[in-house]
């Protein structure tokens, strides 16, 4: 088959712990798994301050069609730790989707219809780019180790920490860390060799991947199809990649042989018979696929800490396994960190298992819901399904119930014990557990975004007519928030320029967009947390609420 990619490979080098038998060194934080997931935290962690060791059992990204659509809210989770730019660069954007029965088209929408923000909807790309460029941000990290070709065979959870055992060319050696991160899949042998269970449901269906190189005037869009007439009775999925890749799903259904589907002599017909006899394409990856809506109980297990696939699994539709996986790290890791320096209990990391289990449940109840509508596993529910799809081409109803795979969106914590509750009103969707929706400002004279300037910590945002306007006592908070011994930095943002105060950073709103999405009017005050997201917010600064939202938000409450 064609390949539009060269993998790259990444050196081994003898590690030293086989020079020193019987020598177990101890790591603050060891990260089992090298794919975007374990990638992500090493670097988040290692941004931080923290040493960090990041073991992996290949030399290489991963191999062939995986992870393809990152949203919004993993772009700018990207952004953060230095590698949104190169992803959206080589990626394709994309905002609409459209579904289709038969030959009609029964239902539009788009992830993005409003103007004013830094990131798309969606893009599209291979997951060895995004490892790629994120293996190149980890080796810019003087206190980040990536050891390839290093298995883990064994662990040993302790009090402490947990013992590693680990296997090289060259022998067998043990490392004992603080802390144990866990990205390695979702087979996940470490979860299997300590007996964790992950319960949920195993879809009885199968589907087919096709990558297929062509150029087509196509455009950028996701299109569904239920019960096309290339493919009567299945559905199929069609996604543009880079490098004039187009990603292909063919439902096959359960009876089918996955070896005998992967064959091209089975694969070409069926793309031929969706794009026509005249276009020229080839193969470049082909794969048969069984899908799976499952979680561990808990993400924590003492001083082991479960990430990404390792931890739940989605189906593909919807885009919400890698997504979610990013929004793991984004969770774990500022609590992890507040934790290792002692200026948070250890609860702390109970709230990442109990924020990333909501979330988690989100998504295996639209990846379900998803699943139970493309693939009826029943004639009643067939029935129900294809007069949905038969009243959506002339009714908005029913265009509502349309269902090929409600796309990633990022969990709203609005249950979160780390919450401070409104006690004034607010209009929007800015409540406290929400991510903070993004806003052009403009920056020491530049055009900048309004979540450039959070993230890593916590934030105080602070909006204000001018800066003229802050008084003696507020400046006097801002200075005492900033030398907390959990740091609160201010982001003045203002509707006119001027001169921030000391210890703070000025943004100019001036298209009025972020006061707009956070119902903000001058004196309103948020507490971000370090992920971005609210924490709480006042219509007036009160520096002994800000301490008491605070130490809540890192159950020092």
């Amino acid at each position: 088959m064609l390949s539009t990619y060269t993998y790259p490979r990444y050196a081994h080098h003898r590690p030293a712990e086989i020079e020193r038998p019987g020598e177990v060194p101890r790591h603050p934080v060891i990260v089992v798994g090298a794919g975007p997931v374990g990638l992500a935290a090493a670097i988040d962690l290692a941004m931080q301050g923290t040493r960090v060791l990041l073991l992996d059992d290949d030399d290489t990204v991963s191999v062939g069609s995986r992870g393809l659509c990152y949203a919004k809210r993993a772009l700018e989770i990207l952004d953060r730790i230095g590698c949104g730019d190169p992803v959206v660069d080589k990626g394709v954007t994309w905002n609409v989707g459209r579904t289709f029965y038969g030959n009609d088209e029964v239902f539009r929408f788009n992830l993005l219809p409003e103007a004013d923000h830094h990131r798309p909807g969606m893009v599209n790309l291979q997951q060895y780019y995004l490892e790629e460029y994120l293996v190149k941000r980890a080796s810019e990290l003087p206190n980040l180790e990536l050891r390839w070709k290093n298995k883990v065979v064994g662990v040993t959870p302790a009090g402490n920490g947990a013992r590693i055992e680990v296997e090289a060319a060259e022998g067998r050696y043990a490392l004992d860390a603080d802390w144990l991160i866990v990205a390695d899949g979702a087979r996940s042998p470490i979860r299997r060799q300590l007996g964790l269970d992950i319960e949920g449901k195993v879809f009885q269906d199968r589907f087919l991947i096709a990558d297929v190189v062509m150029k087509a005037d196509f455009p950028a869009e996701r299109w569904f199809w239920f019960d096309p007439p290339f493919h009567p009775g299945q559905s199929v999925l069609l996604h543009r990649e880079a490098d004039n890749v187009w990603r292909i799903d063919f439902q096959l259904g359960w009876d089918a042989d996955p070896e005998a589907e992967k064959q091209p002599e089975r694969v070409i017909p069926r793309i031929r018979a969706m794009l026509g006899l005249e276009r020229e394409f080839e193969l470049e990856w082909v794969s048969v696929y069984t899908f799976q809506c499952r979680r561990m109980q808990s993400f924590r297990h003492g001083r082991v800490l479960f990430v990404g696939d390792a931890a739940h699994q989605v189906s593909p539709f919807g885009a919400r396994g890698a997504n979610s996986g990013l929004q793991d790290t984004d969770n774990l890791v500022w609590k992890l960190k507040l934790v290792m320096d002692g200026k948070a209990p250890e609860k702390l990391l109970d709230t990442y298992s109990d924020e990333r289990v909501f979330a988690a449940d989100e998504n295996l109840l639209n990846s379900t819901r998803s699943t139970d509508f493309i693939t009826p596993k029943s004639q009643v529910s067939r029935d129900f399904r294809n007069a949905v799809l038969t009243l959506a081409r002339e009714h908005a109803f029913a265009r509502a119930l349309v269902n090929s795979g409600r796309l990633s969106v990022p969990a709203h914590l609005t249950g979160s014990a780390l919450n401070t509750p409104d006690t004034e009103t607010f209009e929007g969707s800015m409540h406290p557990g929400a991510p903070l929706a993004d806003a052009p400002v403009r920056h020491q004279g530049r055009d900048a975004w309004l979540l450039a300037h959070t993230g890593h910590h916590f934030a105080l945002l602070l909006f204000v007519a001018s800066p003229a306007d802050i008084d003696a006592g507020t400046r006097e908070t801002i200075h005492s928030l900033a030398d907390a011994a959990i740091p609160v930095r201010t982001l003045i943002v203002s509707q006119l320029d001027g001169d921030a105060p000391a210890g703070a950073t000025l943004v100019v709103d001036h298209q009025g967009v972020a006061a707009k999405r956070l119902d903000a009017r001058p004196g309103t005050a948020y507490l971000l947390r370090p992920d971005q997201h609210v924490a709480a917010r006042w219509r007036r600064l009160d520096a002994a609420a800000v301490r008491a939202a605070l130490a809540r938000a890192t159950c020092n409450a």
